[in-house]
């Protein structure tokens, strides 16, 4: 029997804790797999995937944890907002086209 998991139940957990031990990450997020698949053979020295390859939209890597940074950003003000999407429309970005 097969079970599919929602979208909702397609998690990425990140296992760090205080020793020197690497970080896990488990995901299903395609780009965050793709990165880290690339990332892999590109530094196969700190980082590795662990998981037995069991399920095509799962991976789970071991990486150094001094390689592994997170950014936390603070909303853009409104005038910040504005301006960089003003900026962008400028730029031709955003702009559907039919062809």
């Amino acid at each position: 029997m097969s079970y599919r998991l929602t979208k909702h139940e397609k998690e990425t957990v990140l296992l760090y804790n205080q020793s020197r031990d690497p970080v896990t990450i488990c995901t299903y997020d395609p780009g965050l797999r793709r990165r880290l698949r690339e990332f892999a053979t590109r530094y196969p020295e700190v980082c590795r995937r662990v998981d037995k390859q069991k399920y095509p939209d799962y991976a789970e890597y071991e990486i150094q944890k001094d390689r592994v940074s997170i950014r936390l950003l603070p909303p853009m003000s409104e005038e910040k907002r504005s301006a960089a999407s003003e900026k962008a429309k400028a730029a031709g970005l955003g702009i559907r086209t039919n062809t």
